[in-house]
């Protein structure tokens, strides 16, 4: 795919949708980490039911170490390994206090090294809590980047490293929000809906129809 073409690609996903927001519903940095660590595996509707009651009780570093596993698992039990989910975020609570004042870093080492925490986690904090142009590889982004041919990989890593270098950087800080969402709700897995596309006509995938 060559530079023109993605470049139309991200302007029109950007006329659709200037500024696109994640779909998860939290207000601060630490909410946001919880959010998106709960979101691994389960839907963003799934995640927003469970931390409205969650975040209620606790929203704190602090506060989730005040509960402990035990006491944060009936909160967060409707959502898929709900068990592992629960020990790492104590664990990374408990992390934060120690070793950052009860603050989210803003650096990626730095989130990587929390328990339960990954690259996709982290580029996501940067972006969505910090503004960083990260951007984060769901199954969304993955799928839509080969399929379209805008920035093709055999794994997340390789997909994020082609996007990084082939998005135009006026596009970075919202390139991710807008892959996942056309992926989400246009190119989906099974039977994408390229006669709502607004890309069709950009779009390399030799199956669309």
């Amino acid at each position: 795919m060559n530079p023109a073409k993605r470049r139309a690609i991200f302007e029109r996903l950007r006329a659709a949708d200037p500024e696109p927001r994640p779909e998860l519903e939290f207000d601060t940095p630490f909410e946001l980490l919880v959010a998106v660590v709960l979101s691994a595996q389960a839907t963003d509707k799934g995640v927003n039911k469970a931390t409205a009651k969650l975040f209620r009780v606790a929203n704190t570093p602090q506060a989730f170490v005040g509960l402990g596993v035990d006491g944060l698992i009936p909160y967060v039990s409707s959502i898929g390994l709900y068990n592992t989910k629960a020990k790492n975020l104590v664990a990374l609570s408990q992390a934060l206090i120690d070793g950052h004042g009860g603050q989210v870093p803003r650096e990626r080492d730095a989130l990587e090294r929390l328990p339960g925490v990954g690259r996709k986690t982290a580029n996501v904090v940067l972006n969505v809590a910090f503004g960083e142009p990260t951007i984060a590889v769901d199954t969304h982004v993955f799928r839509v980047a080969n399929r379209t041919r805008l920035a093709p990989g055999k794994d997340p890593l390789a997909v994020e490293r082609a996007l990084v270098k082939f998005t135009p950087e006026e596009f970075r800080l919202h390139a991710h929000h807008w892959l996942i969402l056309h992926g989400r709700y246009t190119c989906v897995a099974r039977k994408p809906k390229c006669g709502q596309c607004i890309i069709f006509d950009l779009c390399e995938w030799p199956d669309k129809g």
